[in-house]
């Protein structure tokens, strides 16, 4: 259980958009409305560093001293997400390059490479300077590192730097060429090297690369963002005491934020429900259509859930939608009161702050059509009052913490760089058979938590579901076997060694679960496999399906009489990418056998438990029945447990 926390509300601002002169009646405003945090700081190094070396930070001094002294906290941003132009003249080749060999050029933001050894001094050097001026500085109550690492693709670079780093990564690894060779099954297509520095990087080739030599890089191109990450961290930890975060995104798998976090105190997230569900939720277009205003039930709820493990307990809302964004394809306005659930949905899951992006929207450059809380004419928009409502009931709500759920999910960056490097069917991928499980668990009306992959106690869990688990250490396959939960695993569970090659004996080979895949297939969408379980249906598999022999008790069929999901005591594995209708079937199973109550919720409306009190969510568009009373569309209903 989590310590109990004091919920709070916040903003993003730019005091350098704006005069001056109206920072203060900004900072009053803030307060007035009932916010506590403000961020700043993050794109500001071309204001702080006009050209090399002409340091300009007197007007940030200001700034921070007016937000501080009308009662605000400050959050500083370090600026690395967007170096300025300067930058790319002393150092033309630090900008990435895309997996066609394109350079990402000036002009936006996120134009980095990782492995880039002189932009990461320059780095070095901004953090320093700001850590040793605001270290102290009574009003810089929380930092962030960078900038929402992973937005726009700009994890995997393909330039020189990259190259060059990653064979001192795959040196360092594996220690000698024959080693590698070996794991990669190189003696294949006549793949093998003579030395580490006849590797290249996994793109331009003339069909698809050895996937060992991707999964190498992806793991690399990770471990490049948690070193750059970590830099930052020792540098500003030298200089303050003030806890240290960074703005994660949703649906970016391309590093293991778990990495990155173990070097931070509190992690948070940039949520755009709406944005979202048009951009990476991944649903069909009716679903799409029934929630284009409120966003999808389950998504926000999913990363929330995900960051609060990130974050070992601590996490906020860095960024929440306040009305219609920019980027997504299509870009609706928010039904009223969404951004008031949005936040109880958050705290529901232990946030300890939303803060709303942004504080005014901006009448110029890219995010001109990116609502603030305020108009730019400097009126209120509708997010404002929206806030105002959220910051009134928190004075009245009870400090509250997290309890244990009974359901773990575990979650894996790596199984995911695995799925991307061999997805096997188009459009199939980790994160969103996750998802579907998710989304099946919380329809049961359950709380979950998630799981990092190294997790190997599991006590006081019920239910622990471990989907697609593409490697899966012997170690983890010993504790799921010798825990008293039931345990969910499949499908791809085991089904490839550290590097990416087939294991014998065949997968899963799980402890005390007799059964093994003979034989694998992708599904074309218009080829379902239907699912039957005592005779009725039960769903169907879609995208991806195993070939399952062996002893254990068979739990779920296909139409045609073959095993689709065994059992053996407390351990299923399922040989299939499910419907929802078949998870909620073999989800059902498992609560009955762990004696986990579930109340299934319809349409919009969602819950979730913290201490003493279940918080409900309607992101439906008409009014809902729930166990603890009547839920109003876009409402908030609290059930004292």
């Amino acid at each position: 259980m989590t310590e109990a926390l004091k919920r709070t509300l916040g903003t993003c601002y730019y005091p350098e958009h704006w005069p001056e002169e109206i920072w203060e009646a900004d900072a009053r405003r803030m307060k007035d409305t009932g916010l506590t945090w403000v961020r700043v700081g993050e794109f500001s190094w071309s204001r702080l560093e006009p050209v090399p070396g002409d340091l300009h930070f007197e007007w940030l001094d200001r700034a921070i001293d007016i937000l501080g002294k009308a009662g605000l906290k400050v959050v500083l941003g370090t600026p690395t997400a967007t170096p300025p132009r300067w930058m790319i003249d002393k150092h033309p080749d630090m900008v990435a390059v895309d997996a066609h060999g394109n350079p990402r050029k000036f002009g936006s933001r996120r134009h980095y490479c990782f492995s880039h050894e002189g932009y990461k001094q320059e780095s070095d050097r901004i953090v320093k300077l700001l850590a040793e001026r605001y270290g102290r500085n009574p009003y810089v109550a929380a930092w962030q590192t960078d900038n929402e690492y992973g937005c726009h693709d700009t994890i995997l670079s393909y330039s020189d730097a990259a190259r060059t780093a990653f064979r001192l990564w795959l040196r360092d690894h594996y220690g000698t060429i024959e080693a590698l060779n070996r794991a990669w099954g190189n003696v294949f297509w006549s793949m093998e090297y003579r030395s580490f520095e006849e590797i290249d990087l996994p793109n331009l080739t003339v069909t698809e690369p050895n996937p060992s030599h991707t999964l190498a890089f992806r793991r690399f191109s990770s471990d490049q963002v948690a070193v750059f990450n970590k830099r930052q961290v020792e540098t500003i930890r030298a200089h303050s005491s003030a806890p240290i975060s960074h703005n994660y995104m949703g649906r970016i798998t391309d590093f293991d934020h778990f990495k990155v976090g173990d070097d931070l105190e509190i992690a948070t997230w940039d949520s755009y429900p709406l944005g979202f569900l048009e951009d990476r939720v991944g649903a069909a277009p009716d679903h799409q259509r029934t929630y284009a205003r409120q966003g999808d039930p389950d998504f926000q709820a999913f990363h929330h859930d995900l960051y609060r493990a990130v974050g070992k307990g601590r996490w906020w809302v860095m960024e929440q939608q306040p009305g219609p964004v920019n980027w997504a394809p299509y870009n609706p306005a928010p039904t009223k009161g969404m951004m008031r659930l949005w936040a109880w949905e958050a705290y529901a899951h232990g946030a300890e702050a939303v803060c709303y992006f942004r504080w005014r929207q901006a009448p110029f450059a890219q995010e001109q059509m990116h609502a603030g809380m305020l108009r730019p004419d400097n009126a209120d928009a509708p997010a404002l009052q929206e806030a105002k409502q959220v910051a009134e009931e928190l004075r009245s709500a009870p400090d509250v913490s997290s309890p244990q759920a009974p359901v773990a999910l575990i979650f894996d960056y790596d199984a995911d760089f695995a799925w991307a490097a061999q997805p096997h069917g188009a459009g199939l991928s980790y994160f969103q058979l996750v998802f579907d499980v998710y989304k099946a668990l919380r329809k049961l009306g359950l709380s979950i938590d998630i799981l990092r992959p190294e997790t190997r106690d599991f006590t006081g869990y019920k239910i622990v579901a471990a989907p697609g688990l593409i490697h899966m250490p012997e170690d983890l396959k010993r504790a799921l076997s010798g825990c008293s939960a039931q345990v969910l695993l499949g499908p791809r569970t085991g089904a490839r060694d550290k590097n990416m090659v087939i294991p014998v004996p065949l997968p899963p080979d799980i402890p005390g679960l007799d059964v093994t895949v003979t034989r694998v297939e992708s599904l074309r969408p218009d080829m379902p496999l239907a699912l039957k379980k005592s005779g009725t249906a039960a769903g169907c598999f879609r995208g991806y399906r195993e070939e399952l022999e062996g002893a254990a008790d068979i739990v779920l069929e296909l139409e045609n009489g073959e095993p689709a999901a065994f059992s053996n005591g407390h351990m299923t594995y399922v040989g299939g990418w499910c419907d929802e209708e078949g998870w909620l079937h073999l989800l059902r199973d498992l609560c009955k056998s762990a004696r986990v109550q579930t109340f299934e919720v319809s349409g919009g409306v969602r819950c979730r438990d913290t201490d003493g009190t279940r918080i409900w969510t309607n992101y439906g568009s008409d009014p809902a029945d729930t166990p603890a009373g009547r839920i109003e569309a876009a409402g908030v209903l609290f059930e004292n447990l």
